[in-house]
């Protein structure tokens, strides 16, 4: 039996373009029409998953916790998806958009970290989320 290509971590942010740290983090992820999935979602009408559109808003928020908390953490450290709350779409994210991620920091609370998230298209939202996570040693 053939293992199949390990393909993680996708990384869905090209780069960081604001930090302030325990606050906010904004991150940019160009789409382009070259990206796998788009080959069967949609292949008549191309459109990002709603689920990649949260993955990138959960990394954005798992860089900011990260970042914040660079020098305590080290290299031993894992940062957990803990859960997505109330994630609604605005509109589809489809090949050329540039999405503009934003992450703010509401509060941490026993290792718990909870924020904000915003993923948008120039002036539009496109998708927004409550993201927790969680940090542990590896």
């Amino acid at each position: 039996m053939r293992s199949l290509p390990h393909r993680y971590p996708m990384l869905l942010i090209d780069r960081v373009v604001a930090f302030s740290k325990r606050e906010r983090l904004v991150g940019i992820k160009n789409v382009t029409i070259n990206e796998p999935y788009f080959a069967g979602h949609f292949p008549q009408k191309p459109v990002m998953p709603g689920v990649l559109i949260l993955e990138s808003m959960a990394q954005a928020c798992g860089m900011l916790a990260f970042k914040s908390e660079r020098e305590e953490l080290g290299g031993n450290h894992i940062i957990y998806l803990v859960a997505i709350d109330k994630a609604r779409f605005k509109r589809p994210v489809e090949p050329g958009d540039q999405l503009r991620l934003e992450a703010s920091l509401k509060r941490v609370m026993r290792g718990l970290w909870m924020f904000q998230a915003q993923a948008w298209v120039g002036d539009a939202l496109a998708a927004e989320a409550e993201i927790r996570c969680t940090v542990k040693e590896a």
